[in-house]
């Protein structure tokens, strides 16, 4: 089996904090999703999560205006340059502070950032001009110009369109106008009057005007002019930038947390704390669209350069939308879990991934594309367990609101099997009536897990009465020996075969038992391999603490040579089960929100009224309307006893792909997906110095000239070059069956030659179907490759039928009038092929033409 695996996608939740930003060409959106950023491809319909990932949540996010170059900068200041295109780290910069706004100018050449109260103007590296030899030279940041003129945080900065000019917008109540470099004349522009923080501040498309937003709904608009004497009209003083227009949204006690102007057309987007925005049209301030959109306050809005889509997001229901305003119709629409996941399954074609979680929400993701597709609310509290049944046509699913922690199905799912930690019973239900059919009797102490085995003949239970139990579900005698175990059963797995079963104790134990003879055939320690991170609160060091040394899931791989175990821990171990050696260590995380992400804490965190982390320091500084104390009238100091809560990094569930190639992990970051398809691997096979890719080339070259001249050379055949190919393995190139499989499978899912993929399949199944029936076991994940390319292909050719039947109906049913010039037009044959000429074109009544119907 390879174990190569890379981090794929990032799935079950779609927006955390920070800014939305749509790519130049307006056809993707970029969403910082906790310390990493995923990309939705709107016309794509898919999503991935770019493969870096910062220390901390990532707060600011900007693309240049060539689109390739990416910075993104998280809560401590932190910032990566990234090439966009080829999703590579560049560079690492600090700015040594909070970063609260990030802007590129629209020339590429600088970038602009708010820390705390100051404006930094900084130089982009690879700056066009500072070429060296023909080359461009890559630099590190560059300080152009540094101010303070603000007194408070910077909220947001918007360029003009000629890179000369920008503002800036703060919580001192005021905008400020700056220049790029000294101009002639000019002087930065104080521009006040608002009564509470100014949200955004923007320019017209003339650059003749100014908007700005504040937080309590009021929208100014400033214009350069000059003050005249209201008497004598005449003037007064120089020309300065004087509001010349006031405007309200008047949204009662709704206030404006993030607005979006489009220049070109003049559109403002205003988002509000109800969940409520508005579009207006400027500068007559004509409303055109008023929606709810969000159960809560919407965080964030942005506008793509042709601005018809309007992204905005939810940070406290994590929600992420993208909005058509002209046809009124959503775009995407994507929200996560609100609260940790519980258990997740795959199902059996590999192709959907079903999560639940404590938010009663059961969501069915799709792999290839990374979208919800569908959402179950039916339940109504948290969810526990999730099961398929083995066809995959029917979902198990089990709630917190009836005690039923476990879930086992037959693989014929004809019955299921349940458990709770209140009753030391498995309840047993036949599926078709509903009806309990038997409680198996034996534990003495709560059942933690339950699995079936493949072949459908045994139920393996385990419990905190430290044993384990296999039973023979449909059996006579409902009765079984219990496996003693030393310590607590937290987990337990049947290998596919049906022959081994594992078990997870809280002592950190793995132990493999034969079925057959009930004997214990191996056994890994695994608190070591574990054991990491430390709590904000812990009193004892990473390698001390009792919570991270065990494993509370564990699954075998498709094949069976490997089992996948994961806990209270930042760590995921991939064990071998013949040698019980341990072959690779995942870090779910290094974000340093979470807690246990850290090994060593800094002592200078830990003050005498607990540690700084849980600490609420920020007082009357911050605008949180839950921190204020509303218990008394006109109480507006927040509490000094407040504590704020760390989410803790932890894994509570873990899954294999059908088909071998690839595993998922539930985690507080979001359900993590691990592929050996992320990149290629070099991995050859029969390999010898004769095999490279400059012999195959000229072995396909011979065959090609052999073709061409119709001479057969044993030698130099087609045949010989693939051969050649499967042995280097090298995809571009293009042993064998497996690999010959796996590459057809993946040509039909990304390759529009459907009829020769097709007889590929058909070919290599007619040869050597026999071969593949036999060996099963070992053709297991290629298999279940073939059979999801094919259910691809299927499903793509019933939509169209339905499509192509649906327009062939439609043209049937519309009646054609039919004259001398358009049967002519229809049909030309000269007049002298046809006896009779035109008088052959006449209806036998006489008349020139009829309604006839295409039949």
């Amino acid at each position: 089996m390879k174990t190569d695996f890379k981090f794929s996608n990032l799935l079950g939740t779609v927006y955390r904090q920070g800014n939305l930003l749509f790519t130049p060409d307006g056809t993707c959106l970029l969403s910082p999703v906790g310390n990493r950023v995923t990309v939705f491809d709107l016309v794509q319909n898919t999503s991935y999560t770019l493969p870096f990932a910062h220390r901390t949540n990532i707060d600011r996010l900007d693309l240049s205006p060539r689109g390739n170059l990416l910075l993104t900068v998280d809560e401590t200041g932190r910032a990566i340059l990234t090439n966009f295109h080829r999703r590579i780290a560049i560079h690492h910069f600090s700015f040594k502070s909070r970063v609260s706004a990030l802007k590129f100018s629209p020339s590429g050449r600088h970038f602009a950032v708010g820390v705390g109260r100051r404006l930094q103007i900084w130089q982009t590296p690879s700056t066009p001009g500072t070429e060296t030899n023909g080359e461009i030279e890559f630099a590190p940041f560059v300080l152009h110009r540094d101010s303070a003129a603000h007194f408070d945080t910077v909220q947001s900065i918007e360029w003009s369109s000629d890179s000369r000019f920008l503002l800036s917008a703060s919580r001192d109540l005021t905008a400020r106008v700056w220049s790029l470099d000294k101009e002639d004349g000019f002087e930065p522009t104080t521009l006040a009057g608002h009564r509470q923080g100014v949200v955004t501040a923007c320019f017209d498309a003339a650059q003749e005007s100014i908007y700005t937003v504040s937080q309590d709904g009021a929208l100014f608009r400033w214009a350069y002019t000059e003050k005249q004497d209201p008497e004598t009209d005449e003037v007064i003083g120089e020309p300065q930038w004087r509001i010349a227009k006031k405007d309200f949204f008047m949204q009662n006690d709704a206030k404006v947390n993030c607005a979006a102007f489009h220049a070109p057309s003049s559109l403002l987007v205003v988002g509000f704390s109800n969940g409520l925005f508005g579009l207006y049209d400027l500068p007559e301030f004509n409303m055109i669209h008023q929606l709810s959109v969000s159960q809560s306050n919407i965080d964030v809005v942005t506008i793509n350069k042709s601005g018809e889509w309007l992204a905005f997001g939810s940070s406290k229901h994590g929600q992420l939308l993208v909005w058509e305003w002209q046809s009124e119709s959503y775009i995407l629409k994507q929200q996560g879990h609100l609260d940790s996941m519980n258990s997740l399954v795959y199902s059996p074609d590999g192709q959907k991934i079903v999560t639940t979680a404590d938010d009663g929400k059961v969501k069915v993701w799709d792999v290839k594309s990374g979208f919800c597709i569908v959402t179950f609310t039916e339940h109504t509290s948290g969810v526990s367990a999730c099961q398929f049944a083995k066809k995959g046509s029917v979902l198990f699913t089990a709630p917190f609101a009836h005690v039923i922690l476990l879930l086992a199905v037959d693989p014929s799912g004809e019955v299921v099997c349940a458990g709770s930690p209140d009753s030391f019973d498995i309840h047993v239900w036949s599926v078709q009536t509903g009806q309990l059919l038997d409680q198996l009797s034996g534990h003495e102490g709560p059942v933690s897990s339950l699995a079936f085995a493949g072949d459908g003949n045994h139920l393996v239970s385990g419990s905190w009465d430290r044993t384990v139990r296999i039973w023979s579900v449909f059996g006579r005698a409902q009765t079984s020996e219990p496996l003693q175990l030393v310590s607590d059963v937290l987990s337990v797995s049947f290998r596919p075969d049906g022959k081994q079963v594992a078990a997870s104790t809280l002592d950190g134990q793995l132990s493999f038992w034969n079925v057959t003879d009930a004997v214990q055939e191996g056994n890994v320690d695994g608190r070591r391999d574990v054991s990491g991170g430390r709590k904000v609160s812990d009193r004892t060091t990473a390698a001390n603490a009792a919570g991270t040394k065990s494993f509370n899931r564990i699954t075998y791989s498709a094949d069976g040579s490997c089992i996948l175990a994961a806990g209270n821990s930042k760590y995921i171990c991939l064990y071998d089960v013949n040698t019980g050696s341990m072959i690779k260590k995942f870090t779910v995380s290094v974000n340093l929100s979470l807690d246990g992400t850290q090994e060593f804490l800094n002592s200078r965190n830990l003050t005498e009224a607990g540690p700084r982390g849980l600490i609420d320091e920020t007082g009357e500084a911050s605008d949180k309307e839950d921190r204020i104390d509303r218990t008394l009238p006109g109480a507006k100091r927040g509490d000094a006893g407040a504590r704020t809560t760390r989410p803790e990094v932890r894994v509570t569930c873990v899954d294999f792909a059908p088909t071998g190639r690839a595993f998922c992990a539930a985690s507080t970051e979001g359900l993590l997906v691990y592929s050996l398809d992320t990149d290629f691997v070099f991995d050859p096979v029969d390999l010898d110095i004769t095999i490279t890719p400059s012999t195959i080339l000229a072995t396909l070259d011979a065959a090609k000239a052999a073709a061409e001249a119709n001479t057969v050379d044993d030698d130099n055949t087609f045949l010989k070059a693939l051969i050649m190919a499967f042995r280097l393995n090298e995809s571009k190139l293009i042993l064998y069956l497996p690999r010959l499989l796996r590459f057809v499978a993946h040509a039909a899912e990304e390759t529009p030659h459907l009829e020769f993929n097709l007889l590929w399949f058909e070919s290599l199944f007619n040869c050597h179907g026999r071969y593949f029936k036999e060996n099963s076991g070992t053709f297991a994940p290629e298999l279940r490759i073939v059979q999801r390319a094919i259910d691809d292909i299927r499903e793509n050719l019933k939509r169209l039928t339905e499509k192509n039947l649906y327009d062939l109906n439609y043209l049937l049913s519309k009646p054609v009038l039919a004259d001398k010039k358009s049967a002519s037009a229809l049909l030309p044959i000269a007049d002298d092929d046809v006896e009779g000429g035109d008088d052959q074109m006449e209806d036998a009544d006489g008349s020139d033409g009829d309604w006839i119907g295409l039949e």
